[in-house]
C-alpha cells in the first residue's frame, strides 16, 4: 500500500495542468524498490471526482479498482460529523442538507469536497462513470456491511479479484471511527430516505444486491 491512506493524486487539479503529467509525485507515495508486489492506495473521492476515472485510465487502463459502498444515509451523516469535528462545517446536519445544492456551487466547475453529503451518495452515476473507462471485471464492488460482518468471505473475494492466494483475515477492529455527538435525527433520516430511495432501488437492480436494510426505519 501507499505510505499514506489517501494519496489524492488523481483528484488534484494541479497535477494535470501541464501538457504532460508528471507521475513521479504519485510514485513517491509508494516504496517501489520491492519486486513482485502489487501496489495500491485508498482515496475514496476518486469515485466521486468527475475526471478521476479518466485520469486513472490514462495512467493505467489495466488497473484494478475496489469500490466499497456504504448506506448513503449513514455515509452522509458520517461525512457531516467528520467535517464538524474538523471545524469545516458550522451548520446543523439538517441545515447543511437543505443548503447543500447552493453551497456546492462554491466549487464549480469542480465537485465540492466538503458540502457534498447528499451528492456523494448517488453511487449509480459514479459506477457508470467508472465502467465507461474500465471493464466491469476490473471493478470489484463491495458492500460496507460485508467488510464489517463477513470479513473472511470479503477478504477471499478481494484476494480472488487480485489474483492472490487467500489468507486468514486479521482480527477485526474499526479504525478512523469518529465520535458522534448524537444519532441522526429521525426527521433527517426520513428526508434522506425519501431522497435516496429511488437511487437505492436502482442500485439493487444494477448490482443484484438487497439493500432493504439501508431504507429500514
Amino acid at each position: 500500500m501507499a505510505t499514506c491512506k489517501e494519496v489524492h493524486f488523481f483528484d488534484d487539479e494541479s497535477n494535470f495542468q501541464a501538457e504532460t503529467v508528471d507521475y513521479s509525485k504519485y510514485h513517491a507515495a509508494f516504496d517501489l524498490k520491492a519486486n513482485g508486489r502489487l501496489y495500491g492506495e485508498a482515496t475514496p473521492i476518486y469515485m466521486y471526482w468527475y475526471d478521476a476515472p479518466r485520469r486513472i485510465w490514462q495512467y493505467n487502463p489495466n488497473i484494478k479498482l475496489i469500490v466499497t459502498l456504504r448506506n448513503p444515509i449513514e455515509r452522509a451523516y458520517s461525512h457531516w460529523n467528520m467535517e464538524r469535528q474538523r471545524n469545516a462545517e458550522t451548520l446543523s446536519f439538517g441545515d447543511a442538507l437543505v443548503r447543500e445544492s447552493v453551497r456546492r456551487r462554491e466549487s464549480l466547475p469542480y465537485q465540492h469536497r466538503v458540502f457534498s453529503y447528499i451528492d456523494r451518495g448517488f453511487y449509480s452515476e459514479q459506477l457508470r462513470r467508472l465502467w465507461a473507462y474500465f471493464d466491469k471485471k476490473q471493478v470489484l464492488v463491495l458492500k460496507h456491511e460485508d467488510l464489517k460482518f463477513k470479513p473472511r468471505e470479503t477478504l477471499n473475494s478481494i484476494c480472488d479479484f487480485l489474483g492472490l492466494d487467500r489468507m486468514m483475515p486479521p482480527n477485526p477492529h474499526e479504525v478512523h471511527v469518529g465520535e458522534y455527538k448524537s444519532p441522526i435525527d429521525e426527521k433527517e433520516r426520513e428526508l434522506l430516505q425519501y431522497i435516496f430511495e429511488y437511487e437505492i432501488r436502482g442500485l439493487e437492480r444494477l448490482l443484484g444486491w438487497d439493500c432493504n436494510s439501508w431504507l429500514a426505519r
